[in-house]
C-alpha cells in the first residue's frame, strides 16, 4: 500500500525524450526536455554495458532501477519492459523507453497518458513523448537522430533540438538533460560518465544545454576519445576519427576559450598526429592568452610534434622567461634541444 500511495504522489511529467546506443563506441545515452523542474532528476537511468531507460508521464521512479536490474541479468529490452510493467500498479498511466546492451529497443505508452502521447523505436533508439503538440515531435526527433553523424551526444542533442523545433511539450519549456555513459568514458577513465549535462530551470533549457555541450565536447569528450584510442587498440580508428572531428569543429567555431584550445592542442601533440591542426589549436590558445606560460609550453610541444624543433625551443624558452623555476619547463626545453641536435 505504501508503494501505491508513493507512486500516486508523483507528478505527471509531460516530456519528450530519446534513449539510444552507439554500437561503434559502446555508448548509451538519454536526452530529455520538459516543462517541469529538473526533469533529469527523475527520467533518465543509464548503466554502461547494460543499457539506458527513460521513465516518464505519471512517472514511476522505480522503472529505472527495475529495468536496469533486469538488463544487467541479460534480459532484452522487451523482456525488461514486460517485467517492470507487470510489477507496476498503474501501467496505463506510464511511458517508458528502453535500449539494451545489444541495441534492441522497446517502448510503452499507456492508454491513459495525456495527449499527444506516443513513441517510436528502431534498432539502437527509442523515442517517446507525452503532453506534446503532436506526433510531429517524435517523428522529427527520429528523422534527425537517424540522419545526424558524429558522437552519440551530438545525435541525441540534435534530436532534442528537432523535437523542440517541432513543438515539444505543449505546456512550454523549463528543464533538459543530456547523459551519455561508456565503460571508462568519464574523466581520466575514473567512471562511466562520458557526458553529464543538466539544465534544472531555464526559460530556454535546450538552448542552454547546447551552449554547455559546445564547451564540454572539446574539454572532456575529445580527450576521452583520445584516451580510449590508446586503451583499446581494436577501436583506435573510430576513437581517433571522433576526436579529430571534434578538433576540426573547434577550429572552425567562434569559441574564444584559451583553455579549451590549449587542452586540445596538448592532447593531440602527445598523440603526434594531425600536426597542422594541432598547431592551429595551440596558436589560437596563444592568441587568446598571449602571456600564459603553460600555453606557451603547449605551443612548444605542438611544434615538437610537428618536428619543428627550433620553434619548440623558442617557445619553451619564452615559457621559462615567465616561470624560470618551473622544473617541467626545464625538462621540456632539454627534450627539444636534444631533438634539435639530432
Amino acid at each position: 500500500m505504501f508503494l501505491v500511495v508513493l507512486l500516486l504522489s508523483i507528478p505527471s511529467y509531460g516530456t519528450f525524450s530519446i534513449v539510444a546506443m552507439d554500437p561503434l563506441t559502446s555508448e548509451w545515452g538519454v536526452a530529455v526536455a520538459s516543462r517541469v523542474l529538473d526533469v533529469g532528476h527523475v527520467v533518465p537511468w543509464l548503466k554502461a554495458e547494460v543499457g539506458a531507460v527513460a521513465t516518464q508521464a505519471l512517472t514511476n521512479p522505480y522503472f529505472g532501477p527495475w529495468a536496469l536490474g533486469a538488463l544487467s541479468e541479460g534480459k532484452s529490452a522487451d523482456e525488461a519492459l514486460k517485467i517492470i510493467l507487470e510489477k507496476d500498479t498503474l501501467p496505463l498511466d506510464r511511458q517508458v523507453g528502453i535500449v539494451d546492451r545489444n541495441g534492441k529497443s522497446a517502448a510503452h505508452t499507456g492508454k491513459s497518458t495525456q495527449n499527444w502521447a506516443g513513441d517510436r523505436t528502431a534498432p539502437y533508439v527509442s523515442i517517446q513523448g507525452n503532453i506534446l503538440t503532436g506526433q510531429e515531435v517524435v517523428d522529427s526527433m527520429f528523422a534527425t537522430f537517424q540522419n545526424t553523424k558524429g558522437p552519440l551526444a551530438e545525435r541525441l542533442l540534435s534530436a532534442l533540438e528537432a523535437g523542440e523545433a517541432a513543438g515539444g511539450d505543449r505546456r512550454g519549456k523549463q528543464s533538459a538533460v543530456l547523459y551519455v555513459v561508456r565503460k571508462r568514458g568519464g574523466y581520466l577513465g575514473a567512471d562511466e560518465r562520458m557526458v553529464e549535462l543538466k539544465v534544472v530551470d531555464n526559460p530556454e533549457p535546450v538552448k542552454e544545454l547546447r551552449r554547455q555541450y559546445e564547451l564540454w565536447q572539446f574539454a572532456f569528450l575529445a580527450p576521452s576519445y583520445l584516451r580510449l584510442s590508446k586503451e583499446e587498440p581494436d577501436n583506435e580508428d573510430i576513437f581517433i576519427k571522433r576526436s579529430h572531428a571534434l578538433l576540426i569543429k573547434a577550429l572552425e567555431s567562434d569559441l574564444e576559450n584559451p583553455g579549451v584550445y590549449n587542452s586540445l592542442a596538448w592532447q593531440f601533440a602527445l598523440l603526434q598526429k594531425y600536426p597542422e591542426e594541432t598547431l592551429k589549436a595551440a596558436r589560437k590558445a596563444h592568441e587568446l592568452a598571449p602571456e600564459d606560460p603553460n600555453i606557451m609550453d603547449t605551443y612548444a610541444e605542438s611544434y615538437y610534434a610537428a618536428e619543428k624543433y627550433e620553434k619548440a625551443v623558442y617557445w619553451e624558452k619564452e615559457a621559462l622567461k615567465r616561470e624560470p623555476d618551473n622544473d617541467f619547463f626545464k625538462k621540456q626545453l632539454k627534450k627539444f634541444q636534444e631533438a634539435l641536435k639530432e
